[in-house]
């Protein structure tokens, strides 16, 4: 009688753990989009408390201690944020207010390549407005209001979870280095201790590091577009300019939105469509520069990450958070890249997020 072959348990078992791994990285993400109400302060919380660790650190060395040094950087932090929003608040309300203007204006001179479009529509809107009469500008208005609305919100949430990152960041820059070592005495069976408190050092270092640089980087591209567009002619070249830096922090997407709103502006300000449309071009030139030659030689090999990854974890975020998960998107690759590099069962994950190629 022939005996078959039983299959290979260690087979079984590695085919069980990639599904049960694929099941656990879905639900992640669903926890991720699920509970962002309550994660995305944390991890602003968390991102913060890098970012100051090294200069708290710092002035401890000098006899500042943590209790002191921890709220004092988060109160320069704060400061910052609310006399940048003071000092754009003036040219951003008048530009808002000019809004509907610089909308009417671009539809009438857009109006040849609309009508296209509205003799498409013409039809549909003819028996909207027999079956509906006066509700269709009532609609129009809801809509307008709805969108607004979704903004003004949208801006109150993330001011809100802003401050209840400043506030959860004190805690943990006040507590110094008590929470690092209570997360190594947690990894320790399974970790070396000195090894976790050692990567926790150079997380926080090259975040720091990071944004110390983009910052840097972004303020001398939002100068040098201010200075373009006053160049060009534009008016409020500051907001542009401010607008530009803050963008900037978007990767990929930032300097869309920047160049499609200098265009707007352009082509309602300039008589020209050729002079208006070189505002934009100039805009994603600039940008282009940056992000092709000046940040891959400030920024360092150390801090680079491949542009594929960059734009994947990018719209991932984006889809889970929104604009404020593009903002969070890079620095927290650059977490994960850190911890693959010097996690030897993670290498793999080291080799597809590095910009390096492998064997060259």
């Amino acid at each position: 009688m022939r005996m078959t072959q039983s299959p290979d348990p260690g087979a079984d078992l590695g085919a069980i753990r990639k599904i049960l791994t694929g099941f656990f990285f879905l639900a992640c993400l669903a926890t991720i989009y699920v509970a962002r109400a309550l994660l995305l302060p944390v991890v602003l919380a968390v991102l913060l408390a890098l970012v100051l660790r090294p200069a708290t650190r710092w002035l401890a060395r000098r006899g500042v201690p943590d209790a002191l040094g921890g709220p004092l950087m988060i109160l320069v932090v704060a400061g910052g944020t609310v006399a940048g929003a003071y000092a754009a608040s003036g040219p951003v309300s008048d530009l808002v207010q000019r809004a509907p203007v610089i909308s009417a204006e671009l539809r009438w001179k857009l109006r040849d390549v609309l009508a296209q479009v509205e003799e498409a529509r013409a039809a549909s809107q003819e028996i909207e407005s027999m079956t509906e009469g006066d509700d269709d500008a009532q609609r129009v208005v809801l809509e307008e209001a709805g969108v607004m609305g979704w903004a003004l919100s949208s801006l109150a949430g993330a001011g809100s979870a802003f401050a209840v990152a400043l506030v959860l960041a004190t805690f943990l820059l006040a507590s110094g280095e008590v929470m690092s070592r209570r997360l190594v005495a947690a990894t320790k069976p399974v970790d070396r201790g000195p090894d976790a408190l050692a990567l926790i050092h150079d997380v926080e270092g090259r975040i720091s590091r990071y944004l110390g640089a983009i910052t840097v980087i972004n303020a001398g591209l939002g100068v040098a577009i201010g200075l373009a567009m006053w160049l060009l002619g534009l008016p409020d070249p500051a907001v542009w300019g401010l607008a530009a830096f803050l963008l900037n922090f978007l990767p990929f997407i930032g300097a869309v939105v920047g160049a499609a709103g200098v265009g707007v502006v352009a082509l309602v300000t300039f008589d020209t469509v050729g002079y208006a449309l070189l505002c934009p071009a100039v805009y994603l030139v600039l940008t282009s520069i940056e992000g092709n030659f000046v940040t891959p030689m400030l920024v360092g090999r150390r801090l680079a990450i491949n542009t594929v990854a960059v734009f994947l974890t990018v719209i991932t975020w984006v889809w889970l958070w929104g604009a404020i998960g593009a903002f969070l998107a890079v620095p927290v690759l650059l977490v994960i890249k850190t911890i693959a590099e010097q996690a030897p069962r993670l290498k793999a994950l080291d080799l597809m997020l590095g910009s390096d190629v492998p064997g060259g």
